[in-house]
């Protein structure tokens, strides 16, 4: 397990040097501060590998995977906090960690202002954090929570891989043919948003940001200075990105039908597409805007929220309480299984709706027998389990984590929203503080650790890392 750490680490180090290019070539000073930073990582990632060379090379245990899934996303936060705190903005220590964390976790929250101002190489490196990190949770995604029975993903397990025998070959495989439909999508993306008019350093940077639905740009406030069709091209691939990738696999092999009949697929885009219609039609009766730009402004927001990347084309706040309401409600809803988005997933609730008719139809007729079915397949009673001990903890720790918040003396609405930003891993919360007009700078550092650490709770399903605070966890 070290030695992966080590590995993961190398790779991290060793990108770093990029913006310590980037910063060169810009004649900033800050390069620097990247080049040590890189050096100091790398060094650190080849010395974890080296102690661990001597280890026996077996399969990694049902244990050992889930205790590999969780130190991967506490370790490198710490080595990519690394550069904010050796150079620009020279951030303390809790600053850099929590921008770090949220960047590898997709989050999207910030800490940092300014950006405008910025060293394009701190910019570049938080466009590379989420860019990794979007990557890297798809690889969890599909293969080590469906092996450990997460929250209901076992259902996908035969789903495109098959990930029996042992994990990290099998994970080093999967990643293979993500990282292609990952890297083409990014390009196209590039591509998309360079036709639009933004520099090719925007255009790279938000792409990376895009597709991995992490939502980090390059000014402080976000997509409202770009043109309306560089929105769009972003709305297509954050929902690109928040589709299953083992869906866009099967289409890059030219398999249209897996996509179409996809219920879960079919379920997104039309909560996306009803939400979007209402919203649109809320602030163009209110004359808030025209028709055409009601349902810009509406479909690129409604897309960023529910898709967990976070960007924001204007301060959504201002629509009434209506519009943020239902913005709550998508973000609590969130992509696909098995993509770079985040939050409860929409298959869940279609299994625990299937689960109440079920219960409904079992009312009205005691003897009959009514199988749970979902996307044409039975419904193991394990992954109802699951689903619902997933539902009850989400449920459990936004109440937590609101409560924890509001004794940092926040406001509510602070505190609700925060709790929901990082634990659905949206991004922006509501409210003045820390909504789509705001940051988390303000608030106090020990409510930006709870936050942190509530990133990493969510992105990685929360029971993978409540497990391991179990005594019974560490019995052999």
């Amino acid at each position: 397990m070290i030695g992966v750490i080590g590995r993961l680490s190398v790779v991290l180090g060793l990108s770093m040097l990029l913006p310590a290019a980037l910063d060169y070539a810009d004649g900033s000073d800050n390069w620097r501060a990247f080049a040590l930073s890189a050096f100091l990582v790398a060094v650190s990632g080849q010395s974890l590998s080296l102690a661990s060379r001597s280890a026996t090379r077996q399969g990694l245990s049902r244990q050992q995977a889930l205790l590999l899934t969780t130190l991967v996303w506490f370790a490198l936060p710490v080595f990519g906090s690394v550069p904010f705190v050796l150079g620009s903005p020279s951030a303390s220590l809790t600053d850099a960690f929590f921008e770090a964390m949220s960047g590898l976790t997709t989050t999207g929250a910030t800490v940092f202002s300014g950006l405008g101002e910025a060293d394009r190489g701190m910019l570049l490196w938080r466009a590379l954090l989420q860019w990794f990190g979007g990557v890297g949770i798809v690889v969890v995604a599909m293969v080590f929570l469906p092996v450990l029975k997460i929250g209901g993903m076992q259902f996908f397990r035969s789903e495109g891989f098959d990930v029996s025998g042992d994990i990290l070959p099998r994970a080093a495989e999967v990643a293979r043919a993500l990282f292609w439909i990952y890297l083409t999508l990014t390009v196209l993306c590039v591509i998309g948003y360079a036709s639009t008019g933004m520099t090719t350093f925007e255009a790279v940077a938000h792409a990376m940001t895009t597709v991995s639905t992490g939502g980090m740009g390059t000014y402080d406030d976000s997509f409202d200075r770009f043109s309306s069709a560089s929105h769009y091209v972003a709305v297509v691939f954050m929902a690109l990105a928040a589709l299953p990738f083992i869906r866009l696999i099967q289409l890059s092999r030219g398999q249209w039908l897996p996509l179409w009949r996809d219920s879960q697929v079919l379920a997104f885009l039309a909560i996306l597409g009803v939400v979007t219609t209402v919203i649109a039609a809320w602030i163009w009766t209110a004359e808030r805007y025209g028709a055409a730009e009601a349902v810009r402004e509406a479909l690129f927001n409604v897309t960023s929220i529910m898709t967990g990347t976070g960007y924001a084309s204007s301060n959504y706040n201002a629509w009434g309480g209506f519009a943020v309401t239902l913005f709550f409600i998508v973000a609590l809803i969130g992509g696909c299984a098995g993509s770079t988005s985040c939050s409860a997933k929409v298959f869940r609730y279609q299994i625990l709706f299937a689960a109440l008719t079920n219960e409904i139809r079992r009312i009205h007729n005691p003897s009959g027998v009514f199988p749970l079915r979902y996307d044409r397949r039975s419904v193991e009673p394990e992954v109802l389990s699951s689903v619902m001990a997933f539902f009850f903890v989400f449920v459990a720790a936004i109440v937590i984590w609101a409560v924890a918040l509001s004794m940092f003396g926040l406001s509510a609405i602070t505190s609700i929203s925060g709790a929901v930003a990082v634990l659905a891993n949206v991004g922006p919360g509501l409210g003045s503080e820390i909504g789509p007009a705001g940051n988390f700078a303000s608030l106090p550092d020990g409510a930006k650790w709870l936050l942190a650490f509530g990133m990493v709770l969510g992105r990685l399903e929360f029971l993978s890392v409540l497990v391991l605070l179990t005594p019974v966890f560490w019995r052999r």
